[in-house]
């Protein structure tokens, strides 16, 4: 299959932040399997994330506030790309910054390096716009995919994040600005308060919800964005199962990220990869271009 130009042997790669770098993983998993490996954010300088707590389990999911925790893309190029570049997978090398200046430093410094394709979050805080998010003015969107763009030597996907009010608009803008693909959704901003204590479960107050409980809001915003750009769509949020991930395909994904799972099942994504080969040979499918986007 086929994303911005870039041959993936099957549809699942983990989501940024769930995997680190392959490392963890790798005792569990055979990187070889994947479609990609997607790397946790890299900024251009080390981020020592939020204060702790930083995580805690909710309904069908949890909370994350770890705030982008992350050596910086010194020791990104010096430890871990030598060690992905091992496998046989490409490689999706997320960036993160709090300036356009700051994603731009990693995309240069990104331009020589032997990898297949950039994801850049755009829910990280604009501190020169007073902390809004990148992503959610869609004026910026175009803005900053556009930047990108001119240094990028790579494709690039935008993630996007979903606390805007129309994912289409945010769709169209990074199309607009060039964008070779989409990932979508990132984390919905959430919170807990721990009664027992009168506090708040995660020292940043709010946190990113994930797993199993936001599925269905990805889902619909994967299926309203497939519709409204032309560009492949990866979709996540909420991804367990093989059946799971034939639901973002139906509704237009070309492939699919794997997050929360992956701390509850390190298996999870070899166990997906298996239950799509299985679907395909029941049902007589030879392609997922078959199915992909079939509901309307």
């Amino acid at each position: 299959m086929d994303i911005a130009g870039i041959t993936l042997k099957n549809p699942v790669m983990p989501a940024s932040g769930t995997f680190g770098s392959g490392q963890e993983y790798s005792g569990f998993v055979d990187l070889n399997q994947l479609g990609a490996v997607v790397t946790k954010g890299v900024s251009c300088v080390p981020w020592e994330g939020n204060p702790a707590p930083r995580i805690m389990e909710t309904a069908s999911g949890m909370i994350n506030a770890v705030g982008l925790q992350n050596p910086g893309i010194d020791v990104f190029i010096e430890r871990d790309l030598p060690f992905l570049r091992q496998f046989d997978t490409k490689v999706i090398v997320n960036i993160c910054g709090s300036t356009v200046a700051d994603y731009l430093e990693v995309v240069e410094r990104l331009s020589g390096q032997e990898i297949d394709m950039l994801e850049v979050n755009i829910s990280c805080p604009n501190v020169e716009h007073g902390g809004i998010a990148f992503g959610q003015e869609p004026g910026m969107v175009e803005y900053i995919t556009k930047e990108i763009k001119k240094k990028a030597a790579q494709p690039v996907s935008m993630k996007l994040t979903p606390n805007v009010t129309d994912i289409t608009e945010i769709a169209k803008a990074a199309e607009a600005g060039g964008a070779d693909a989409l990932s979508l959704i990132n984390t919905i901003t959430g919170m807990r308060i721990d009664v027992k204590k009168r506090a708040f479960c995660v020292a940043n107050k709010t946190g990113g919800l994930s797993g199993p409980a936001i599925k269905p809001v990805a889902l619909r915003m994967v299926w309203q964005a497939c519709r409204a750009v032309s560009v492949p769509v990866i979709g996540m949020g909420g991804i367990q199962t093989a059946e799971d991930a034939l639901e973002f395909i139906m509704a237009g994904a070309a492939a699919v990220a794997v997050g929360t799972a992956n701390f509850r099942n390190p298996y999870a994504m070899p166990e997906i990869i298996g239950g799509l080969e299985k679907y395909m040979e029941e049902n007589g499918i030879r392609d997922l271009k078959e199915i992909r986007g079939i509901v309307s």
